[in-house]
């Protein structure tokens, strides 16, 4: 596995942001809506497999980037979602 064969893809049937491996799902943020204009980030996990990698930051900064673009705001419960945001700066306006 290489970095750049790992894609994110916004399921949102399932209401999560899923990391893809090919055809397996190697990790998720998961999110609920809450009102037209919040997500609440309630839990990150990535596969043991694939720990240490970046790719929980990669996964949890690309879901930001698309609720910046569809300007939404973000409640961040999950700690590490709340981590990732604290570390950088540029998301902090997307918090409600």
């Amino acid at each position: 596995m290489s970095d750049s064969s790992v894609i994110v893809v916004h399921n949102a049937e399932q209401q999560r942001y899923e990391l893809h491996d090919d055809d397996a799902v190697i990790g998720y943020t998961q999110y609920h809506p809450d009102g037209d204009t919040q997500l609440v980030f309630d839990h990150t996990e990535v596969d043991k497999g694939y720990s240490g990698q970046g790719l929980a930051g990669k996964l949890v900064g690309s879901a930001l980037d698309d609720v910046r673009a569809r300007g939404r705001k973000v409640v961040a419960i999950c700690p590490y979602v709340d981590k990732f945001i604290d570390k950088h700066p540029e998301y902090r306006d997307l918090t409600a």
